[in-house]
């Protein structure tokens, strides 16, 4: 319960970190002959990180001649799964926290509530675990993507040697940085709470009803017996 209280705060700053991300680079080319210097391109990319359809126009440095040129990769499942699983999480650990507040008897009656709140953590832990990693794996992708050295390998103009073309800013990664962290540590919320729950199911009740006996105990009760 304690635990679930606090998931909608985390699962909020993951998937608001990731979906509102706005990633920006600058990158400046020179033309060896001088005919087009001194431009700066302006690349904006950010959530849901289809990059293969952010595109942009450089010099060619042949006869002021400009080409279009697009980012490669698309990385939008990954990023539209992680931010889905938070969405879900957030929505659900809500409207639990509001039945753990105001109508607790109902759901204790039965125990078909804590039943259920067992199962949704069950699931809500995986799926975390894997949105989490995948959406890892998938940052460091898109970094890879977005550096500058392999940026200015697809601008042809740059591939000469004569010209000279560099990187005047970078990508800030802090907060995509902060929802994969975000991501892991929901996983370890959710996981935790799976056995503040179990706790409050007919099956740790039974458990604590009917314990086993210890083998000191029976040894003494046989002892009993052949007296």
């Amino acid at each position: 319960m304690c635990m679930v209280i606090f998931a909608p705060i985390f699962a909020i700053c993951a998937f608001a970190t990731c979906g509102g991300y706005h990633g920006h680079l600058q990158v400046k080319v020179d033309c060896a002959d001088r005919s087009q210097s001194n431009m700066s391109i302006d690349i904006d990319f950010g959530y849901p990180f289809r990059l293969h359809e952010v595109h942009f126009k450089a010099p060619m440095c042949e006869a002021k001649r400009e080409e279009v040129i697009f980012l490669d990769g698309n990385f939008s499942s990954s990023a539209q799964f992680f931010l889905t699983v938070g969405v879900f999480a957030f929505l659900y650990s809500l409207l639990a926290t509001i039945v753990y507040v105001f109508y607790q008897k109902k759901y204790l009656r039965n125990n078909r509530g804590p039943l259920v709140d067992f199962v949704v953590s069950v699931i809500f832990s995986s799926l975390w675990l894997v949105s989490s990693c995948c959406w890892a794996k998938t940052l460091s992708d898109i970094k890879k993507a977005t550096n500058p050295t392999q940026v200015l390998l697809l601008i042809s103009a740059c591939r000469t040697q004569e010209n000279k073309c560099t990187a005047t800013q970078e990508p800030l990664w802090s907060q995509l940085n902060t929802s994969a962290v975000f991501g892991f540590v929901n996983v370890v919320l959710w996981t935790g709470n799976i056995w503040f729950v179990f706790k409050e199911t007919g099956w740790y009740k039974t458990g604590q009803r009917y314990p086993t006996r210890s083998a000191s105990g029976k040894r003494s009760s046989e002892m009993r017996h052949r007296l």
